[in-house]
């Protein structure tokens, strides 16, 4: 990042003053929005905690997951009920000074326009922090944005160009890099409905990819014999793999090796569930930017070519912008739910991004 600007840390300067829990809940939109908040923790001089998911440790060299933890990292399992990661979150809201930064979003999106829909559980460890608590605590929405400052489209033609040998295609040079990354997203698709459903489905990309994704979602909830639930696509993912590995761990020494390719390939499509729940389906048509372009490309070159980071395509500016906090204590705890203040948190934050937007490019 060449510049980032902070607007609204006094917000956290306030809670602090007031001894109070202080809970971040930012927009989760680039691999490196991390590191942007902690230019605020140096410019307050307030270390923060980070909840991590296990997997970033895991796929970590020694010396880079020590430097997180001393960073204020610390691991969570999304795929169970982690108490200890709970337990800690809490602590950290009933007692100590440093802010903790939950990502609500739960993984990376590559939509820095549009958040996806918040999880629950940020709102539902503030509000059991707040009722067990002596001190109020603040659950402050955050907005991260960033945009390029130097032109990419060079560098993204590039990148396309290889996703395109990459499935054998000839390059599509004379069209618009928005035509070409649709193309490529329509190809994919069409390849992923072949494979899982023998046929090719009607329909606008967006009706297609969310077809598919809860044609998957239904198979293995099937199986798995999985109440449906009136619960987001990430929470069923995370219901079906939890059935997976429970069967998995009960018959560990009596599992036939039909059985285990089968656990494998559910596995599998859970996993692609996730990747089409991470796309849109109207992300480009909704706006002409140059931002969104780049970031289904990112997500694309992640996909297609297996990239754990997308490529740098130039110089980029970010601002990060803290709202006022929404106050809980043991009362307001009582009244409110998870279900309620997580939408709240959601609004805020797409309010911050829109507002972000609007405002005029220096």
């Amino acid at each position: 990042m060449t510049d980032i600007t902070l607007l609204g840390c006094d917000a956290i300067a306030r809670a602090v003053d007031r001894n109070a829990g202080i809970l971040l809940a930012p927009n989760h939109s680039f691999h490196w929005d991390s590191y942007c908040l902690l230019r605020a923790a140096e410019q307050l001089r307030v270390p923060f905690y980070f909840m991590t998911a296990w997997q970033v440790f895991e796929v970590s060299s020694r010396f880079t997951r020590e430097s997180m933890q001393r960073c204020g990292c610390f691991s969570v399992d999304r795929e169970g009920t982690d108490m200890q990661a709970l337990k800690t979150a809490v602590d950290i809201l009933k007692t100590r000074t440093n802010p903790l930064v939950v990502f609500p979003e739960g993984d990376i999106y590559h939509t820095n326009d549009r958040v996806t829909p918040f999880r629950e559980g940020a709102a539902a460890m503030a509000l059991m922090a707040a009722k067990k608590s002596d001190r109020p605590v603040a659950v402050i929405p955050v907005a991260i944005k960033r945009w390029y400052l130097d032109d990419p489209t060079s560098s993204l033609q590039q990148t396309v160009s290889r996703i395109e040998r990459s499935l054998h295609w000839t390059e599509k040079a004379h069209r618009s890099l928005r035509e070409r990354v649709l193309h490529i997203a329509e190809g994919l698709l069409a390849l992923k409905e072949t494979e899982y459903l023998n046929t090719t489905q009607q329909g606008s990309l967006r009706a297609r990819i969310q077809g598919l994704m809860l044609a998957l979602l239904n198979e293995c909830e099937a199986k798995y014999s999985i109440a449906k639930k009136d619960t987001l696509p990430p929470e069923r993912i995370k219901g079906v793999r939890q059935a997976i590995i429970q069967q998995r761990e009960s018959q560990r020494t009596t599992a036939t090796e039909r059985a285990r390719r089968e656990w494998d390939e559910d596995m599998n499509k859970m996993f692609m569930a996730t990747q089409l729940y991470s796309y849109p389906g109207t992300y480009l048509g909704d706006a002409d930017s140059i931002e969104r372009l780049v970031e289904t490309v990112d997500k694309l070159e992640e996909d297609v070519l297996g990239c754990a980071y997308p490529t740098v395509h130039g110089a980029k500016r970010v601002t990060v912008q803290f709202d006022t906090p929404i106050w809980l204590d043991k009362n307001s705890s009582k009244s409110s739910s998870a279900s309620t203040l997580t939408a709240e948190m959601q609004h805020r934050v797409q309010t911050l991004l829109d507002s972000l937007n609007a405002t005029p490019t220096p």
